[in-house]
């Protein structure tokens, strides 16, 4: 069966990786991304398969982290997979996450950054898959659009009228109701869910999101500083409906 995410993701490709690779979006996920999931942390030694990888920034970033750790990525476009090798020099494979795979090595850390809402059609298959490619007592760490965000009516019509979104395959998600599909499937509890942390405002929008927003690449400097300081005064506030997206840390269970 055809996944219209493959042909989208291929179109804007391009695009995507110039805006997710700038140094605006990098200093964005460091702060308040990759210090929240990854506190505590120590990634050196283990296998760790980023999905939904595109061109690599995350892996390239976590790398200065923990340089020891053994990175692998997997996409559903070609040439994301591609990117990924070049740019990292590690290895990666092309799949699509919303049909059963079958893959012979097993991860300590599955991480996917934003890449689970864009399977939307599928969700059970892909979280079978990702507790079939964790290690026992492996970690699955996720970065996730939240519906329970107040402007979630705003959202789903863009998400209808913007070519940047394949509307029929991609939905912002509930971290609750996504933890309880999990444990459902096939009768048995898999994950238990170690953290979940909502997050992110003005600056997720026109910071780590400027392709969606048109934002020019010259503008983000300029408008990085003010907006960052900003989004950590927003980050400060309470309730779930605030924000625009989840952190969390799922533990595989035995």
């Amino acid at each position: 069966m055809n996944n219209p995410q493959k042909e989208h993701f291929e179109k804007i490709h391009d695009l995507y990786t110039t805006h997710y690779h700038d140094a605006t979006s990098a200093r964005f996920r460091e702060e308040f991304v990759y210090e929240p999931l990854f506190k505590g942390m120590d990634l050196n030694g283990k296998d760790v398969l980023e999905c939904a990888s595109g061109g690599g920034a995350n892996t390239l970033a976590l790398l200065k982290r923990f340089p020891k750790a053994r990175f692998c990525g997997c996409d559903i476009s070609e040439a994301a997979c591609s990117d990924y090798r070049a740019e990292t020099g590690c290895p990666a494979f092309w799949v699509d996450l919303t049909l059963p795979i079958a893959h012979d090595k097993l991860y300590d850390v599955v991480m996917v950054f934003g890449g689970i809402h864009h399977c939307a059609r599928n969700l059970p298959v892909v979280l079978d898959n990702i507790y079939k490619l964790l290690k026992p007592d492996g970690l699955f760490l996720m970065f996730e659009p939240n519906n329970q965000f107040f402007l979630e009516k705003l959202r789903k019509f863009w998400y209808r009228h913007d070519s940047f979104f394949e509307s029929e395959t991609e939905e912002a998600l509930d971290h609750d109701d996504l933890l309880h599909m999990a444990n459902s499937e096939g009768g048995e509890s898999k994950f238990k869910a170690e953290m979940v942390q909502y997050l992110f405002g003005p600056a997720a929008f026109f910071v780590a999101n400027s392709m969606i927003f048109r934002i020019p690449l010259w503008l983000k400097p300029i408008i990085t500083p003010p907006l960052m300081l900003f989004e950590r005064i927003y980050n400060g506030l309470s309730g779930k409906c605030l924000y625009t997206n989840f952190l969390a840390c799922w533990r595989k269970l035995p």
